[in-house]
């Protein structure tokens, strides 16, 4: 089983191989992988990575210089890790200006690129003797483009633009459009705008590939989700919510340009009104890089409620946590799911897997479902029955 991963040299991509090597040594245990007991699913230890970095870096390099993991779990995985190194990149700075490197395709039309992705996935394929690959898209957050570019509207509008070099299909959307083609299973673990535009939809359902995002619900969104339903249930009016963040990997830096900090602010702010079923005009979401930091993120909660005869409550939440640590399992598990959704003739947008996400999509782009207790019924519900079940416009 194949993962081909955008951004291979980032700190969750590192994680998610040095992880599988260590449990491959029986190194580690299985705490923080959610489905860890679904024997169903392709086993961790049988998942061969690659991929592509703008850093030419090998994965033992790049894991000394991201700091998540112990020194002794480095060395101990290192023989693995210095085996794989990144395929040069398909990257624009014009949408992650603050994250760039030299490892990366020479520009040209957007149709030479997506060929490019497509011969690298095929060669991986081939030379490792595969049987499936998913692509997986653990880059730094892009800015959002145009979404009312017509290139975006339909496969065919989407064809057209990449050879006329329309300035609105990111880099994200080529690797998406790259994956589909090659028929392999997509998943967009970032904020940006991948799959989950009209043309990429249909081409998914076209195509008979499942394709599941957008933006790992790890940490404090996480937290939201179990919260706010809770609050609700309770009748307690939630007057305002602050959360902020200090993060200081790679993905932290990537949210200094205030467009991709846009991306991900808006896929975190989506999620309380709907949670809640009323809108909260005092809801504030800051990401701040702070370079000490590192992947040691602090995610700090500040919620205002007004319960019984009008009183004034207050609830804080300081999750000092670590971000990697946190998104790595969850994209082994969506890895495993959508290889399952594959082998029983899943085409295009996944619904269930809304349990991982900030942002789930669905395919008629209806309101998703939030709430973590909710989503994860519905997951368990698709395994255990074989189908798919709907999760949207519940909240």
């Amino acid at each position: 089983m194949g993962a081909a991963v955008v951004g291979l040299g980032g700190a969750v991509a590192t994680t998610v191989v040095a992880g599988v090597e260590l449990l491959r040594l029986g190194i580690c245990g299985q705490d923080g992988l959610p489905l860890a007991s679904r024997t169903d699913l392709v086993p961790y230890e049988r998942l061969v990575f690659g991929g592509w970095d703008v850093s030419a870096d090998d994965l033992a390099k790049a894991a000394h210089l991201h700091r998540v993991l112990e020194p002794a779990q480095i060395e101990a995985a290192a023989p693995r890790l210095q085996q794989v190194r990144p395929w040069p990149a398909v990257a624009d700075p014009a949408y992650c200006r603050a994250v760039t490197g030299a490892h990366v395709v020479p520009f040209g039309s957007p149709r030479e690129r997506t060929e490019r992705i497509r011969a690298d996935l095929r060669r991986f394929r081939d030379e490792q003797g595969l049987d499936e690959v998913v692509v997986v898209n653990l880059a730094s957050t892009e800015r959002l483009p145009d979404p009312a570019s017509p290139a975006l509207a339909s496969p065919e509008a989407f064809e057209a633009a990449l050879d006329t070099g329309e300035e609105a299909l990111t880099p994200a959307m080529l690797y998406a459009y790259a994956a589909l083609r090659e028929g392999m299973p997509y998943l967009n673990f970032t904020p940006s705008r991948a799959a989950d535009v009209p043309a990429l939809t249909r081409l998914a359902e076209r195509q008979g590939v499942p394709v599941a995002g957008k933006d790992g619900k790890t940490g404090q969104t996480m937290l939201k989700t179990v919260l706010a339903p809770a609050l609700r249930s309770r009748a307690l009016r939630v007057e305002g919510w602050y959360s902020t963040n200090l993060l200081g990997n790679r993905d932290g830096r990537a949210l200094e340009d205030p467009d991709s900090l846009a991306s991900k602010t808006a896929t975190k702010e989506s999620v309380l009104d709907a949670l809640l079923g009323y809108p909260v005009e005092d809801h504030r979401v800051r990401i701040e890089f702070y370079r000490p930091r590192g992947d040691e993120k602090e995610a700090w909660d500040n919620v205002d409620l007004v319960g019984f005869l009008g009183r004034r409550m207050q609830m804080k939440i300081d999750f000092l946590c670590r971000d990697s640590i946190l998104a790595a399992p969850l994209v082994l598990e969506l890895i495993r799911l959508l290889a399952e959704a594959r082998r029983r003739g899943e085409r295009g947008v996944q619904e269930q897997f809304g349990f991982f996400f900030k942002a789930p999509m669905t395919a008629d782009g209806s309101a998703p479902e939030h709430a973590l207790h909710r989503q994860e019924q519905a997951l368990l519900d698709w395994l255990d029955g074989g189908g798919r079940t709907a999760t949207s416009g519940r909240s």
